[in-house]
């Protein structure tokens, strides 16, 4: 469906996720970890995927086409991300993107799934995103619009004070000397 809408995306897929291929009149079927493991060492590059708790979140990449092209506009990859500290931990995804998306920009996409949980874990714990026990569609959805108001207008007035607190001199520290 996103495919057809021209929508790009990247999915995390297991390991074992089963993959079918056409190639020269027969069918083939492999696996993600299967295809990384055949990966040369030159296939991988160290990218960011965004910022964490303790600065950037480097990871070994690499990705592989997919055999199918929708047209000449769009390519499909897997995906690997790679622990530098742990060579064998591993995490696939699907991807569909516009022809030619760098590495990099595919790294990027994949870390912003912990932005997105940090977020949702927020609003659990903050505003009780988790604590709706509604017995209909309607009361759900009431207390889901709520919340992610609630959500957004508390980003919103974090970034402006972050902003405003960020211009302004710090007035608790001593004043410099001043020479004689």
């Amino acid at each position: 469906m996103l495919e057809s809408r021209g929508q790009p995306y990247v999915l995390a897929v297991r390991s074992n996720h089963c993959l079918r291929f056409v190639r020269e009149q027969c069918f083939e079927q492999t696996d993600p970890e299967t295809m990384a493991a055949e990966l040369e060492a030159e296939a991988w590059s160290s990218h960011p995927a965004g910022e964490g708790a303790k600065g950037l979140r480097l990871y070994d990449w690499a990705r592989i086409p997919l055999s199918s092209r929708p047209d000449a506009q769009w390519e499909r990859w897997l995906l690997i991300r790679r622990s530098r500290r742990e060579p064998d931990a591993r995490a696939y995804y699907f991807v569909f993107a516009p022809a030619g998306t760098e590495l990099s920009e595919l790294a990027g996409a994949a870390g912003l799934r912990w932005t997105v949980e940090e977020c949702f874990q927020r609003a659990k714990d903050d505003l009780g995103l988790d604590h709706c026990e509604a017995r209909s569609w309607h009361a759900w959805n009431r207390h889901m619009t709520l919340v992610m108001a609630a959500a957004a207008f508390l980003a919103k007035l974090g970034a402006d004070l972050r902003r405003t607190a960020a211009g302004k001199p710090n007035e608790t520290s001593p004043n410099p000397p001043i020479a004689a």
